[in-house]
């Protein structure tokens, strides 16, 4: 073996080596919370606001512990490493059926997730409601609450982009280098819920635009940077995708089936629609600007 890459960084056998050292000192390092951080720091494995790459750090390292490349210490809490289930609570009860028009609802606001509560809210309510469940959301993330003045509406969360989509990375035009540095100006809108009780035509539309103007100012808030364009991806056997097209989303094409880890190409997974958002309108040359 030469090299290994997981969460878009190679590993050498050298940096292997390097982990299991760090692994080997309990007494120093002695939870894979620890682990993550002396590895960002012994890689130089940083943010583009200069902090460590924590999350990251900590997915690698579980992705390597399963393929046996090491073991990693038991965790400190029994969470089923984001495969979690809650038990309903009435916080996420059904409530009253909300029809109309999407005037009727008056101002939207999305609320971003910012204490223990909120998140505990968001979560459950994607867990509860919709069809993808709950699991953490990959890398920098924001997340936040649907709501009017009176009702709360939905959930909508958005994570890291995908590594890899030929039709996104076709569409932008770049290069595997350009894509390997620049990536992080891609953020993939992960989960979006109206609540079912929710039937207000022209709801998620509106909701996607009103994303559309805060989230570029939202992230530059939390990570020290503008993200260029949002990504999603829409299962082709369950959703038209209606809403991404009313709220001017560009359909760019199709994944293949294959997930991530499937080196056998076995294409076992659903086939998505790829839709795009610019958040710039000179995003491709920003994207393609020579490295």
């Amino acid at each position: 073996m030469t090299k290994v890459r997981y969460c878009g960084r190679d590993f050498t056998a050298a940096d292997l080596d390097l982990i299991r050292s760090i692994i080997a000192r309990p007494e120093k390092y002695p939870t894979r919370a620890a682990i993550a951080r002396a590895i960002c720091e012994s890689f130089a494995w940083v943010k583009p606001d200069g902090g460590p790459k924590l999350m990251s750090a900590r997915v690698a390292l579980l992705r390597m512990h399963r393929d046996g490349l090491f073991e990693l210490p038991p965790p400190r809490h029994k969470n089923g490493n984001g495969h979690w289930n809650p038990q309903p609570t009435p916080a996420t009860d059904p409530g009253p059926t909300l029809t109309g028009t999407r005037r009727d609802l008056g101002p939207l606001s999305l609320c971003r997730i910012a204490c223990l509560r909120d998140s505990r809210l968001w979560n459950e309510l994607i867990a509860r409601y919709h069809y993808l469940g709950y699991t953490p959301l990959p890398g920098a993330q924001i997340r936040y609450l649907i709501r009017n003045e009176t009702h709360l509406l939905g959930a909508i969360g958005m994570g890291a982009a995908a590594w890899k989509v030929a039709p996104r990375d076709l569409f932008i035009g770049w290069t595997s280098t350009q894509r390997e540095q620049r990536l992080h100006l891609v953020i993939n809108q992960a989960r979006f819920l109206i609540l079912p009780w929710v039937r207000v035509k022209n709801l998620a539309s509106s909701v996607l635009g009103l994303l559309a103007t805060q989230v570029v100012s939202d992230w530059e808030e939390s990570y020290a940077y503008r993200p260029l364009v949002m990504e999603t991806f829409v299962e082709k056997e369950r959703f038209a995708g209606t809403c991404y097209r009313a709220a001017n989303w560009i359909h760019v094409g199709q994944t293949q089936g294959r997930g991530k880890l499937d080196t056998h190409k076995l294409k076992d997974k659903p086939i998505k629609d790829v839709f795009l958002f610019p958040l710039n309108k000179n995003f491709r040359k920003i994207l393609t600007a020579p490295t």
